[in-house]
Parts: C-alpha cells; structure tokens; sequence
C-alpha cells in the first residue's frame, strides 16, 4: 500500500509538505501541490482515513440515525426520501454518510454518546424520534452537534429542521370547509409526535376561524398506520352520519380510512371527502387519488445535512430551517352539495 513517504520520495518533497497539501492547506505553493496530487494518482494513494481522523480528530463523516425503523415505513417512503436528501448533500459537501437504526431495547445497552462515537460521525441527524425518547435529553446535554428532524428543539448544539406542520393542516382543514365541509373529523397520528400536536393545533385553528365548534369525538388517533387509521375511520364513520369530511395526519391513514368509507359503501369523494398528509408516493396511485399537503421529504433531508455540516463547520447563521408545504387537490375531496 502506498505511504506518503513514498510520494514524498517520488515528488523529490518532505512528508510533511506532503501531509500538507494532501490535506488542502494553503501554505503550500500550487505547482508543488499540483505535483503532488499527480505522484500520488499515479501511485493509487488511498489516504487512511482512521489514521487522518486521529490526526485531524474529525471524520468527515455525519450519521442519520432512526428510531424504530421498520417495515410498516416501506409503503410512504419517508425516510427513504429524507435519506436521499441527507446522501445528496453531505456528497456534495465531501462528507460520508453513516446511517443507523436505535430502538428502545438498543437504547439500554448503549448511550447515544456511546452510539456516535463508536461509527466515528462528527454530527448526526436524528429522525423517528418521540418526544419522551429516552435519547432526547442526551442529544440535547451531549456536545456532540445534532440536527433533529419535526423535533423543534434548539440549542448551541442542537438544530431542527422541519416543515410548517400548523400551516400545512390549516390548509387541509381551510380546503374542506371550502368545499362547504362543516362537520369535518381529524385522524391524528398519536401524542409521542411534535408533528401530531402541530397538525392537531392547525385544524383546531381552522375551524375556530370559521366559526365551527370542535366535537371531541370526532378526533381519534390512527398512530401514522393504516389499518389503525381503518378502525378509527370506520368507527367515526359507524357512529355518526353527520360527518361529511376527515382530515388525516398522514396519507397511509388517509388510505386506511378510504378502506374503511368503503366497506361502509360510502363513496369517496361523494358521500365522504378525506384528505390525507406527506403526497407519498401511493397519494397519486389510489383510487380514488388522494388530495394532500405535500411536504418536501428530500427537501428535508438536504436541508438538514446542510445545517448539520454548517454547524460543523462553524458556518451556521441559525440552527432552525422551516420548510413550506403545498395542498395538493386531486379525486379524494369534493365540493359539498348544499
């Protein structure tokens, strides 16, 4: 394997001077840099990143960490998409990515400073994460820069990065009663979620501006999975005739309650209008199409490497970056008929 005494060798330089200017120092002349570079392409240097992490005691390298990764994710694509943004930025940046998973029962065995020192990362992103995670309080104490994704918290080393989640289900809800919807249901996602309050806290803040009280009963949580949000949809349904509209948190739970109106022979969108949360990837292929806040999933991935890597890099003017979201009209909701 090639050294860099061997390419100080060959360039007819020091190691040091080579250290240097392998290492993007500016105190090394051009043209010797320039040669350099080409001994070493010649030779197939290949730098020992273990050995420059001691060195530089930065491994240029962030993870993603998430919590409670599992099949049921499969069909919205979330954290693939987040991913995708996450890779394509720190690529750009000239940082490696590391991607691990924790769950409650990892988290006994190993601390989160524990976690990231062990994958060598010098910042992690942090996405799945509830609000009473036994991780949170450590994210927040460690020294260890962080950027947590739909978790608004914020430190000197801690940075979020999310959509305007209250925006977004005001949006949904303002759409229905548009549409002449007034008794319109919510199917939340479930009260360990920042995203959930927030959604919760839009389409009460809807319905207030509109004059239309709020019917407790009318707001079940289907916990961001679709056969949970089935029984809930079918049970709002089951129970009162009244209901003309349901917004759902997410659209895996927009789908389960169009199962649901379904199997109670109720017309989607005639007899029921229901929007759903995300525009995944399936929010374009039902039936009938689902109408959507979308929110940027790559967006968020690539905005929260970019962060991450500028608080690294001492770079970072804020730790906070508040993405838009967009209503997305498409088959699943109908103008009411007076």
């Amino acid at each position: 394997m090639t050294t860099i005494k061997d390419i100080a060798k060959a360039a007819g330089v020091s190691v040091t001077t080579v250290s240097r200017a392998l290492n993007g120092y500016s105190d090394v002349n051009e043209k010797t840099r320039a040669k350099i570079m080409k001994v070493a392409k010649e030779l197939n240097y290949s730098p020992n990143t273990v050995a420059r992490t001691l060195v530089m005691k930065k491994s240029k390298t962030i993870g993603l960490l998430v919590s409670d990764m599992n099949r049921e994710g499969v069909k919205d694509n979330f954290t693939f998409e987040v991913l995708c943004g996450i890779n394509e930025a720190s690529a750009e940046l000239e940082y490696d990515l590391v991607l691990f998973s924790t769950t409650s029962t990892k988290q006994k065995e190993k601390t989160y400073t524990q976690l990231c020192r062990e994958r060598r990362v010098d910042g992690v992103i942090i996405q799945g994460i509830k609000v009473d995670d036994p991780y949170l309080l450590e994210v927040v104490e460690s020294d260890i820069p962080c950027v947590l994704v739909d978790l608004p918290i914020e430190s000197d080393t801690v940075g979020y990065v999310t959509t305007d989640n209250v925006d977004g289900a005001k949006k949904a809800t303002q759409y229905l009663i548009e549409n002449g919807h007034r008794n319109i249901a919510m199917i939340n996602g479930h009260s360990k979620a920042d995203v959930s309050k927030r959604r919760l806290a839009g389409y009460l803040e809807a319905l207030q501006e509109n004059n239309i009280s709020m019917n407790p009963e009318w707001i079940l949580d289907g916990k961001f999975e679709e056969e949970k949000a089935e029984k809930a949809a079918y049970e709002l349904l089951s129970n009162d005739q009244n209901i003309t509209a349901i917004f759902c948190a997410s659209d895996l739970m927009a789908l389960g309650a169009i199962k649901a109106a379904k199997k109670l022979n109720k017309d989607v969108p005639k007899d029921i209008s229901i929007i759903g949360y995300d525009d995944i990837m399936l929010a374009s292929y039902s039936s009938p199409s689902l109408t959507t806040i979308r929110q940027d999933k790559f967006m968020i991935g690539y905005e929260a490497a970019i962060l991450l890597i500028n608080m690294l890099e001492g770079k970072a003017e804020s730790h906070v970056k508040v993405l838009p979201t967009e209503l997305i009209a498409r088959e699943s909701t109908i103008e009411k008929s007076h």
